[in-house]
């Protein structure tokens, strides 16, 4: 039996239920019913049933959702990745090594996690978004994945020149810093004892540098033994960007533990277009003060002076000062001494208690030691221990002393006033800021490079240069999606509220509407980048299969939200 639709030429067809049979080896046809004036939901429901289907009483019966991908943050980040030509840099060939490190990098940025859980995340039987199945690398194992990081290292130079060419010019502003992460193991010749900025006492650890353009768009990066001083990591930057990257003329700036008087005059003094700009330490600030050259009344009236003095021939000190800065410097240090104290009185009734009284130079000293180890004040206390007694007093001198020079820092240059005058010698040193935000990104917020578990030490540079990739990534991602970020994106307007490139940066009452509402302009919810990505990853991609006999499965990707379809738009991405 069969429904047959007969036209009719005056009115609407007929719907007749029909039956085919033979007669004289001929194939005849006879109606059974007029289905004309049913329900056409009844008519289709009665066609599938002849067919083979399923009789179903809802309308979500009829189809079945296999399995479900999340796919909107893989389409982001992706789709930005080879915007942005990234893919291309990497190689220009397609290869399984090009997708799988692919993979490890919009990994990075969509769940920061070890190699083994992308390799789980991508396998088919376990899969956690669609980037295997966009990819085609539903399986792989893990040796798949260092083989492929070995690859990517040796492409390193080639990206990194790419980068480069693209994000640096003769003659422009290069921001350098380092930091170290922690590493779990202990066989890495890289992975060594040294000042560690995360706080994990007892842990190896790895140091790298970063080099990023004046926006703060990274460009490079190095691997260094996790005892490397900073200052040890200049030279090998500067070679790589002057004979590297072919940039004869170019400004580094770097903090003042970073490009040292030693740096200076060992690496980069007398070298023809290499300029820097860089801060003095305290004991410098000091001395300038002690030979009047730094006059604390030049703050009265103005915020930003330059000065000269013989020991800096050739060159420019601009002396600023931040009263924001000293209010908080001068609060930290009080709060420090009070900590000091509390800790230090506990010594003192350790040595007058009756019982078990704390007796001996050594033993008291050991205690006190500690003490001023942990909060780093011990210049401004005068201490006095005997056999019997412990005692101690705030160094007022040495606090005032200290107090002076709250909020003023000097800046250092090489670079001509023609080229640079103060305003802009300042803003390039505060623009360090910037790396700092790179850093936090790539050590806790969005990227988690730490901790590091590779005991080869190519391995653990491959794994470095991945997260720098996937921070590239990123960092062009939040240029686009800045208007639905807390990021301010009307940053021009922020600046013109400054009082001056001393004081501190202010945010644009867009952002700080933005802030304060937790709304848009366009009044959606505004996110952070990861709250983003996860809101994103809510779009999934379905595998559907009808239950009408012989309909073929087929897919089904969910339909945006408006603000997912406004973060979409803005990176210019089609589902």
């Amino acid at each position: 039996m069969y429904i047959d639709n007969v036209p009719n030429r005056n009115s609407q067809p007929a719907i007749l239920l029909r039956e085919s049979y033979r007669e004289g080896g001929k194939v005849r046809k006879r109606t059974i019913a007029n289905l004309t004036k049913w329900p056409s939901c009844v008519v289709e429901g009665l066609r599938i049933l002849l067919h083979g289907g399923t009789a179903i009483e809802r309308l979500d019966e009829a189809f079945e959702v296999v399995r479900s991908l999340p796919h909107g943050h893989v389409a982001a980040v992706l789709g930005t990745l080879r915007k942005i030509g990234l893919e291309r840099m990497i190689d220009s060939r397609a290869s399984r090594q090009r997708s799988l490190v692919i993979a490890m990098i919009v990994s990075r940025l969509i769940d920061p996690a070890s190699k083994l859980a992308i390799l789980r995340g991508l396998a088919d039987e376990t899969k956690l978004s669609s980037l295997g199945e966009i990819l085609g690398i539903e399986s792989a194992d893990e040796e798949d994945l260092y083989a492929a990081m070995d690859w990517l290292l040796q492409r390193q130079g080639r990206i990194e020149k790419a980068l480069a060419r693209r994000h640096l010019t003769q003659g422009s502003l290069v921001l350098y810093d380092v930091t170290s992460t922690y590493f779990e193991g202990y066989t890495c010749p890289l992975a060594q004892f040294g000042h560690s900025r995360d706080g994990k006492k007892g842990k190896l650890q790895i140091v790298f540098g970063l080099l990023c353009n004046v926006e703060g768009c990274p460009v490079a990066v190095e691997v260094f033994k996790g005892n490397t001083a900073d200052p040890k990591t200049l030279a090998s930057q500067i070679q790589k960007v002057r004979e590297i990257f072919g940039l004869e003329r170019v400004i580094f700036v770097g903090d003042r533990g970073m490009i040292t008087e030693a740096r200076i005059a060992e690496d980069m003094k007398g070298i023809e277009g290499l300029d820097w700009i860089t801060a003095l330490r305290a004991p410098a600030i000091r001395k300038l003060v002690e030979d009047e050259v730094l006059q604390l009344s030049f703050f009265d009236r103005r915020d930003m002076a330059e000065i000269v003095h013989p020991d800096y021939p050739g060159e420019r000190l601009i002396a600023c000062k931040n009263p924001l800065m000293a209010d908080k410097r001068a609060h930290k240090r009080e709060a420090l001494l009070k900590a000091t104290e509390q800790k230090l009185d506990k010594i003192v009734q350790a040595t007058k208690r009756t019982k078990k009284r704390l007796r001996g130079k050594d033993k008291i000293g050991l205690r006190v030691g500690k003490v001023l180890g942990r909060y780093k004040v011990a210049k401004h206390f005068d201490i006095e221990i005997t056999e019997e007694s412990f005692s101690y007093q705030r160094n007022t001198d040495s606090i005032a002393e200290e107090s002076a020079l709250d909020g003023i820092y000097v800046i250092r240059t090489s670079v001509p006033n023609k080229v640079l005058d103060a305003e802009s010698t300042v803003g390039a040193y505060k623009g360090l800021s910037v790396v700092e935000r790179a850093f936090r990104s790539y050590k806790t917020v969005d990227l988690k490079v730490r901790p590091i578990y590779h005991h080869l030490p190519d391995r653990v540079r491959a794994h470095v240069l991945l997260c720098m990739l996937a921070y590239y990534v990123e960092w062009h991602m939040r240029q686009k999606l800045a208007p639905i970020l807390f990021d301010d994106d009307d940053k021009a307007n922020g600046e013109a509220l400054r009082e001056s490139i001393v004081s501190p940066a202010q945010r644009s009452p867009k952002a700080k509407r933005k802030a304060r509402t937790k709304r848009t302009e366009g009044n959606m919810p505004v996110h952070s980048f990861r709250t983003l990505i996860t809101d994103l990853a809510t779009i999934v991609k379905d595998r559907i299969e009808p239950k009408l006999a012989g309909a073929e499965p087929f897919y089904k990707v969910t339909r945006p939200t408006p603000l997912q379809q406004r973060a979409l738009d803005l990176l210019g991405i089609r589902l």
